[in-house]
């Protein structure tokens, strides 16, 4: 494994090519939007300053891991006839995930392995529009991907002992801890989460109690680091809609039926920390997040 190419330039993308790139990955982002590459190396230097102000790397390690990244703005030509894994890494729509790994599978060679970093769509679906199912398999990075350890890994129906293996084996190079998982909606992760999060929002929508209620028992009852009200926010509003529906149709259960606030929410554009506004308002303070109850009695 030398040469890696991340699919998305976005917060999962970035973070998933900063780490490559900082373990001694050669790394391309490829993104439609030369404003969103901009964007990633902008964040990822950001956040290489970040462990160089703590002293957790070196001034030549940040200027190392910059010199391995590149950027493309297409698939074809940006060299992922050379890649030993591509990571697609773009947004949760099965029909977009489909389309880049029909591609995918066309242009790069028999050895690549093909990840996708889906939260909850089936792998073996997305390996089904390829020739190579054995060597698809799901790559689930949890965000921010620089400082969160844990890395699902999705096996599909068809994905080979070989191709799970060396996936492990890579995520753990990175300083990851891997955990495998088979293929059913919502994988483990997601399929925990998500229910107890709308399960919150439901919480709210029947005025049980109020935003920050309902927060402060999950931290201090529960000992979560943060509320699953502000934590749907910085996943997203919509994201989070979107996996209770993989779920809520792969299972046919009500159980994982998104709760109407969420649905009403996502579609006036209430989205969470990417709108600026979800359960909580963001705006940006001089140096950090101010982060204000929308909901308050």
């Amino acid at each position: 494994m030398q040469q890696i190419t991340v699919i998305g330039a976005g917060t999962m993308g970035n973070g998933i090519a900063h780490v490559f790139a900082q373990n001694s990955y050669r790394t391309t982002i490829i993104d439609l939007s030369a404003s969103a590459l901009a964007k990633a190396l902008a964040t990822i230097e950001k956040n290489l300053d970040r462990m160089l102000a703590k002293g957790s790397i070196s001034a030549e390690q940040k200027a190392d891991t910059l010199a391995r990244l590149s950027t493309a703005q297409q698939v074809q030509g940006a060299g992922v006839e050379n890649s030993d894994l591509v990571i697609e890494a773009a947004t949760e729509n099965l029909d977009i995930k489909l389309r880049i790994f029909q591609q995918l599978d066309q242009l790069c060679p028999p050895h690549t392995l093909l990840a996708s970093n889906t939260s909850s769509i089936s792998i073996t679906r997305i390996a089904a529009a390829t020739q190579r199912p054995d060597k698809v398999i799901g790559m689930h990075f949890m965000n921010p991907v620089p400082v969160m350890k844990l890395v699902e890994i999705i096996r599909g129906y068809g994905t080979s002992d070989s191709t799970t293996q060396t996936i492990i084996d890579t995520a753990q190079k990175l300083g990851k801890i891997p955990v495998a998982a088979n293929d059913y909606p919502g994988f483990v992760a997601n399929r925990i989460l998500m229910p107890m999060i709308n399960e919150a929002i439901y919480t709210l929508y029947e005025r049980v109690a109020g935003v920050g209620e309902i927060d402060t028992v999950m931290k201090l009852g529960m000992a979560h680091p943060m509320g699953p009200l502000q934590l749907a926010d910085f996943i997203g509003l919509d994201v989070c809609l979107s996996i209770l529906r993989v779920l809520h149709d792969g299972f046919g259960n009500p159980k994982y039926a998104p709760c109407p606030l969420l649905v009403n929410m996502v579609t006036a554009g209430k989205l969470g920390v990417k709108s600026g506004e979800g359960f909580y308002t963001y705006t940006q303070g001089s140096k950090d997040l101010v982060v204000s109850n929308n909901f308050g009695r």
